[in-house]
């Protein structure tokens, strides 16, 4: 199972999106995928339609329990490959920003789990997708604490990109202090309008910054990002041109989220043969 947080330090960038998009074609793929929605917002809940559930997220983070998280994890309205651990307004109030350790780790202790939730004939989950608030409080930490990967959003403005800075030192931080194996899995940049000497202006900052950490592929700025959402519907089933071109831009992010996947493993791999050697 390979965790992503997906976050920014800015709001209104587009971190739900991008968890939509990557779920979306996770069920294209027939990837079996868990979104957590750790956003009070619940827009990632409200779009995936799922089942009504006896508990959330806010519950999980009081009690990681099997039962209590067995209760929040509900199928999504998307079909059977994508999953929800709902969201609830009432999260904020786990996102103080001066959390304890035992705190932080109790999103990290519930994942652990979630597979051994699932039957012996489903798929267990292949990919789990963290949609964090837009702030450094206890709810985005616990996301990198749990997480594997961090993938980073901005859109091609100076606030954005001041955000997306601070975002990866929250990551670095993150890893020096809580989490070693926690790495930026990179930065996408969405809503780009091609034509847009602004646009490209700041993209080119970002490379500046980031290097190859900023993803070859961007998120075009469409409208029917806007009206699958809306209609609570994947954005590969949306149809429209518009669509197929952000569909495709989400298929290349699928794949660099799964590579990342392998190549972890491979790491893991390594690390155990090395343990082997040296007992031998």
């Amino acid at each position: 199972m390979h965790t992503v947080a997906v976050l920014s330090l800015k709001g209104g960038v587009g971190k739900t999106t991008v968890v939509l998009g990557l779920a979306s074609a996770a069920l294209r793929r027939g990837v079996r995928t868990l979104v957590v929605d750790l956003d009070p917002q619940c827009n990632a809940t409200s779009a995936l339609e799922p089942e009504e559930t006896e508990a959330s997220l806010y519950d999980v983070l009081e009690n990681p329990t099997r039962s209590t998280l067995r209760a929040a994890i509900a199928p999504s309205g998307w079909g059977e490959e994508i999953d929800v651990l709902v969201g609830t307004e009432d999260g904020e109030a786990h996102n103080d920003h001066d959390p304890g350790v035992k705190q932080l780790h109790r999103l990290s202790d519930a994942l652990g789990k979630v597979n051994g939730l699932l039957a012996e004939d489903e798929l267990p989950y292949q990919v789990v997708l963290l949609d964090c608030p837009p702030s450094l409080g206890r709810l985005t930490r616990s996301a990198l604490v749990a997480a594997d990967r961090a993938l980073l959003v901005t859109e091609p403005t100076i606030f954005a990109v001041s955000g997306v800075q601070r975002a990866f030192e929250a990551v670095q931080n993150e890893r020096e202090t809580s989490n070693p194996g926690l790495q930026p899995l990179g930065v996408v940049v969405n809503r780009v309008r091609p034509r847009s000497h602004e646009h490209q202006f700041r993209i080119n900052e970002l490379r500046d910054i980031f290097g190859p950490l900023v993803m070859p592929v961007s998120l075009p700025d469409r409208l029917a990002v806007q009206q699958a959402q809306g209609a609570c519907t994947p954005i590969h089933q949306w149809g429209t041109p518009g669509a197929r071109e952000v569909a495709l831009a989400f298929n290349l992010l699928l794949a660099r989220v799964l590579r990342s996947a392998r190549g972890r493993r491979k790491e893991q791999d390594l690390e155990e043969l090395e343990e082997l050697e040296a007992e031998a």
